[in-house]
C-alpha cells in the first residue's frame, strides 16, 4: 500500500533537511531526553519541523523565506495551537 502524500512529503523533508535542522536534530538526539522528539512530524494539515507529542510542543526552524510569509506562519501557529500544541520558533541563523 502506498504511503499517504503527507507522509511522503514528511519523508522528503527529512531527507532534504536544512543545515540548521540537521544541527538541531543532532543536538536533540545527544541530549537523551526522556520524551520522544520527532522531526518533520505531521500534525493535522501541517508538518512540524520538530515535535514532542508527549509535551504538545512544536519547534519550528525558520529560514529567510519566512520573513516574507509572516501571515502564513501566524495561521500555521494558530492551527497547531488548535491541535493543542505550543509552538516556538527560531531563526535558522
Amino acid at each position: 500500500m502506498p504511503a499517504r502524500p503527507r507522509t511522503e512529503r514528511a519523508r522528503r523533508l527529512r531527507r532534504e533537511a536544512t543545515d540548521a535542522e540537521r544541527l538541531l536534530w543532532r543536538a536533540l538526539r545527544e541530549l537523551d531526553l526522556p520524551v520522544k522528539v520527532r522531526r518533520q512530524h505531521p500534525i493535522g494539515r501541517h508538518i512540524a519541523d520538530f515535535a514532542v507529542p508527549a509535551c504538545k510542543l512544536v519547534i519550528e526552524i525558520d529560514g529567510g523565506q519566512h520573513a516574507r510569509v509572516l501571515a502564513a506562519d501566524a495561521r500555521r501557529t494558530r492551527a497547531l495551537n488548535g491541535q493543542g500544541y505550543r509552538v516556538i520558533r527560531f531563526w535558522n541563523s
